[in-house]
Order: structure tokens, then C-alpha cells, then sequence
């Protein structure tokens, strides 16, 4: 019994527990971004392409790109695991714009999506992607 409350509690996952759960958080949350907000500034999946927000005021296609790539470019590297951290940063860009800019004075379920995005790719880029990636396989490599 003094075993299984412990291992209820306790704070620290096992490594493949992490490395597991890192993985399958990458995936999910990056292909959900891109599915539900990438897609549609292609024009995929809707009668027409989003228009997308210009909040602070960049040049027309400089906002675009960025925008399109944080959404669909950025997030296949956050799956991969291949230089997670610096591919989280644009998305980070992006996700906190659209809350801290775009809907912050709109209502809590308008800063919802945008909010929950920000906080996942935080995490990503504080924990990075876990051993299940590429940036293991280079880490490993110049390490040794």
C-alpha cells in the first residue's frame, strides 16, 4: 500500500513515462494546431483562406508568412523533434500576439484557444522534446 500512494504522489515521472508523454504531447497539441488554424490560411478545408490579423502592424507579407509558417512550417519541426525549442518560439509568438494583443479584451472564451496554445508550447520549450526526437540524436552525438 506504502508503495502504491508513492508512486501516486510522487512528483517525478519515471524517464520513459516522460520521454513517452513528451512525445505524444508534441504531436497532439502541434497537429491540432495545424489542422485547426494552419490549414485554414492555406485555404484547406474552408470556401475560402482566413484572413489573417495584422495587430501589430508588420509589413503585409512579412505577417502572413509568419503567421502560416507558426502554424504549419514550425509545428512539423516540434513533431520531429528537430531544433524544438527555437521551432516553439515562433508558434510562442504568434499564440501569445493573438492573446496578450489580439483578444485581450475579448472574452474568456475568445483567449481561450489562444491561451491553452501558449501555455503547451511553453512547457515544450521548458521541457523540451524528450528523447523520442531528433535533438536527442544530435545531443547525443556531440556529446560523445
Amino acid at each position: 500500500m506504502k508503495k502504491a500512494i508513492y508512486h501516486i504522489t510522487s512528483v517525478f515521472p519515471a524517464a520513459t513515462s516522460f520521454h513517452l508523454t513528451m512525445l505524444v504531447f508534441r504531436i497532439l497539441v502541434s497537429v491540432q494546431l495545424m489542422t485547426t488554424h494552419g490549414l485554414k490560411k492555406l485555404g484547406v478545408g474552408v470556401e475560402q483562406a482566413e484572413n489573417i490579423p495584422n495587430p501589430l502592424g508588420l509589413p503585409e507579407q512579412l505577417n502572413s508568412y509568419f503567421a502560416t509558417a507558426a502554424n504549419l512550417f514550425f509545428p512539423v519541426l516540434v513533431i520531429s523533434g528537430f531544433f524544438t525549442r527555437l521551432a516553439a518560439l515562433p508558434i510562442l509568438a504568434v499564440t501569445m500576439t493573438g492573446y496578450f494583443v489580439l483578444h485581450w479584451n475579448d472574452s474568456l472564451l475568445e483567449k481561450d484557444m489562444p491561451f491553452m496554445y501558449s501555455v503547451s508550447f511553453l512547457l515544450i520549450l521548458v521541457l523540451g522534446p524528450g528523447k523520442y526526437s531528433i535533438d536527442h540524436l544530435i545531443n547525443k552525438k556531440i556529446s560523445y
